[in-house]
C-alpha cells in the first residue's frame, strides 16, 4: 500500500475527536450512574474492609485483572495491606497466599469468569469474606459474594460493544471509591501517606520543615541588647546571612539580615544595639509545616526572603531553614 493510499483511508482529525468524545461521554455517563447507584451494599463493603484483620486480596482475569492490580496498589498505598493474586496462578498453588483472616475482592464484568471458580470455592471453604464487583446480578460471582457491588447496565464504549472499556472504567472508579472511603473511615493522614511514599515527588511534597531544619547550636541567635559588633560575629560564624534577635524571654523579636546591615550602614553601626537595627516581627514557620509551605512563606508578596526561623507555639526559635535546604530537598 502506498503512502498516499494510507493517507486517503486515515480518519480525519474531526472524526478522531468525535470518536474520542463519544467514548468519554459514554464512560462519564456510566460513572454518574455508578455513583447514583451506590447503596447500603457499599457501606457493608466498607464495614467488611474496616473490620478485616488480615490482608485484602484483589483478583480478576484479563482487563479486570489489570484493574484489580491497580485497586490493590491503591489500597496498599492508603494504609490497607493488599495485593493482587492472579486467578489462573491461584489454581496452581497461589491459593496458599490467601489466609483465613484475609478478605477477597473479585472483579468480573460477566460474573462468570471460569478462572475465578477455584478462588471463590476456596474462599467459601475457609470462610474468607468475598466482595464481588460485577454487572450481572444473576451470576456465579454474585452468588458467591458476601457483599455484591453491582455495576449499572452500561454499553461498552467500543463500537462493537466487545472491548472492555466502560466496564473497566467503572470498576477502577469503584475501587478508588472503596479505597478513599476506607481511608476516611480510618482517619488516614498525610503523615501516614508519606510513610508509604517516601520517594519521588509525593515524598518531597510531604516533607516537613522539622526534617530539614538546622537546630541547636547551628541557629544564629543574639539578644536584643547585644552590640552589633558581636552580632556580626554570630552572623559570620553561622553562615545563614541572618541572625534572629530574641527578647528577654527567648521569644523571636526580630531578624537582622545582610539587607538590614546595608540600610543601617554608618560609622557607628558596630556600636549600636541589635534592637536598633533589626527588622521586627520576621516571617516564621512551624516545625510541623510542609516544606512546600515554607517555600511559599519565603516567597510571600514581592519581598522574598532566603531564611525562615522555625518557632514553637511560644514563638521561641527551635530551628532555621534556608532556601538552599528547600532546594536540596527537591522542593521547587
Amino acid at each position: 500500500m502506498t503512502a498516499k493510499a494510507e493517507i486517503d483511508i486515515a480518519p480525519s482529525a474531526s472524526q478522531a475527536r468525535s470518536a474520542g468524545r463519544r467514548v468519554l461521554e459514554i464512560e462519564a455517563r456510566a460513572l454518574l450512574d455508578c455513583a447514583e447507584g451506590l447503596d447500603g451494599r457499599f457501606d457493608a463493603a466498607i464495614d467488611l474492609l474496616a473490620e478485616n484483620q488480615g490482608r485484602v486480596i484483589v483478583t480478576g482475569m484479563g482487563k479486570s485483572g489489570h484493574v484489580a492490580r491497580k485497586i490493590a496498589a491503591t489500597l496498599a498505598s492508603t494504609g490497607t495491606p493488599a495485593f493482587f493474586v492472579h486467578p489462573g496462578e491461584a489454581s496452581h498453588g497461589d491459593l496458599g497466599m490467601i489466609a483465613r483472616d484475609d478478605l477477597l475482592i473479585a472483579l468480573s464484568n460477566s460474573g462468570g469468569t471460569a478462572e475465578l471458580a477455584d478462588m471463590l470455592a476456596y474462599a467459601k471453604r475457609f470462610r474468607v469474606p468475598v466482595v464481588g464487583m460485577t454487572a450481572k446480578a444473576e451470576s456465579a460471582l454474585a452468588e458467591a459474594s458476601d457483599v455484591l457491588l453491582l455495576l449499572p447496565a452500561a454499553p461498552e464504549a467500543c463500537p462493537m460493544g466487545l472491548a472492555p472499556t466502560t466496564s473497566t472504567t467503572m470498576m477502577l472508579a469503584l475501587g478508588d471509591a472503596l479505597a478513599v472511603a476506607l481511608l476516611e473511615r480510618r482517619g488516614f493522614s498525610a503523615d501516614d501517606f508519606r510513610i508509604f511514599h517516601p520517594g519521588g515527588s509525593l515524598g518531597r511534597r510531604l516533607l516537613k520543615v522539622a526534617e530539614i531544619m538546622h537546630g541547636g547550636d547551628a541557629i544564629p541567635l543574639a539578644t536584643a541588647d547585644r552590640a552589633m559588633s558581636e552580632v556580626l560575629i554570630v552572623m559570620t560564624a553561622k553562615s545563614f546571612g541572618c541572625v534572629g534577635i530574641v527578647d528577654a524571654d527567648g521569644r523571636l523579636a526580630g531578624i537582622i539580615t545582610d539587607g538590614d546591615l546595608r540600610r543601617h550602614m554608618a560609622g557607628d553601626l558596630l556600636a549600636r544595639r541589635a534592637e536598633d537595627v533589626m527588622t521586627p516581627a520576621p516571617r516564621t514557620i512551624r516545625p510541623t509545616a510542609m516544606v512546600e509551605e515554607a517555600l511559599a512563606v519565603m516567597n510571600l508578596d514581592d519581598r522574598p526572603v532566603t531564611s525562615l526561623f522555625v518557632v514553637d507555639g511560644e514563638r521561641r526559635p527551635i530551628g532555621v531553614i534556608h532556601v538552599h535546604d528547600v532546594l536540596r530537598a527537591g522542593v521547587t
